[in-house]
């Protein structure tokens, strides 16, 4: 990395908290080396209430853009000039691209999700999926499953301050594609079993699981789980949750969120470069690896 810094370098930074656990900047880094693009990559510990001063900040130091992560997905809104189709949709973002002082949102996380599906050989397309969530990556990847061809989604959140969210989600996906999509209370267990039951695959798109709920997870048991399903999870550190080990012991194919993080990681590598991010010399260095 110092060999590569000069008085041309550019900084990119990732605003979330919790984030020191993030594998972004390695990711970045890494692809920026193999292909002496000069950039540098940092993670910075950035919550709503110090967002909208980090946001300022980018913009005055003339940073190319910027990745989000939770909490701030949502909060960034309002600090931005412009949003993307799928970002408007998603009422979400997860990268900021700065054109000359011009801040616009995008969303890549639904991007990611669905093709780190795809590079494991996963076909959700005209199948049914119960997602947990309704936060940012939650409802990016709902969202793009839809309009990808997935048949049917069933969603599951608590009756929170995500609630409202979740419901609008489901209603633009009925408006704007041709999905099945029903929203129902994650504390009504039964019809959570029974819609995992009717799916071909199952995923928790929320932080349980992670830091600081490390060793948690919404599935009571495994009989949750059966061989013929598919089981997912958005997080990737842990790189194995407590849920996906349980889905494992039911005998189910599993996959972790580090695909998703390098894919969506691509897309905006690209918003921010111009270029393909060396995915396949990415996974290799990662060690990214389906079951």
């Amino acid at each position: 990395m110092a060999e590569r810094i000069t008085g041309h370098t550019e900084l990119i930074g990732l605003m979330a908290y919790p984030i020191r656990h993030s594998s972004s900047p390695a990711i970045h880094n890494e692809a920026f080396a193999y292909l002496g693009l000069d950039y540098a990559y940092l993670a910075f510990e950035v919550d709503n209430d110090t967002l909208e001063d980090a946001i300022k900040g980018l913009r005055a130091m003339k940073m190319p853009g910027a990745n989000l992560s939770m909490p701030n997905k949502a909060a960034v809104l309002p600090y931005l000039d412009k949003l993307s189709p799928a970002a408007e949709l998603c009422g979400a973002v997860n990268t900021i691209v700065n054109e000359d002082g011009v801040l616009t949102g995008h969303i890549t996380d639904g991007i990611g999700y669905m093709e780190a599906l795809k590079d494991n050989d996963i076909d959700v397309i005209g199948k049914k999926m119960t997602i947990v969530g309704s936060g940012g990556a939650a409802t990016a990847i709902q969202v793009q499953a839809a309009l990808d061809g997935v048949a049917e989604i069933s969603i599951f959140n608590m009756k929170d301050k995500f609630w409202d969210n979740a419901q609008a989600t489901v209603d633009k996906i009925a408006e704007r594609t041709n999905c099945k999509v029903s929203l129902h209370d994650l504390a009504d267990m039964n019809k959570l079993k029974s819609e995992i039951e009717e799916s071909y695959l199952f995923t928790n798109a929320t932080g349980m699981g992670m830091k600081p709920m490390e060793g948690q997870t919404y599935i009571p048991d495994i009989s949750y789980f059966r061989p013929e399903l598919i089981v997912t999870d958005v997080i990737y550190s842990p790189t194995e949750t407590k849920m996906l080990k349980m889905a494992k012991e039911a005998g189910c194919k599993t996959m972790n969120g580090m695909g998703m993080l390098l894919f969506q990681g691509a897309a905006a590598f690209k918003l921010w470069t111009g270029k393909e991010m060396p995915i396949e010399h990415m996974k290799e260095v990662l060690n990214i690896k389906y079951d």
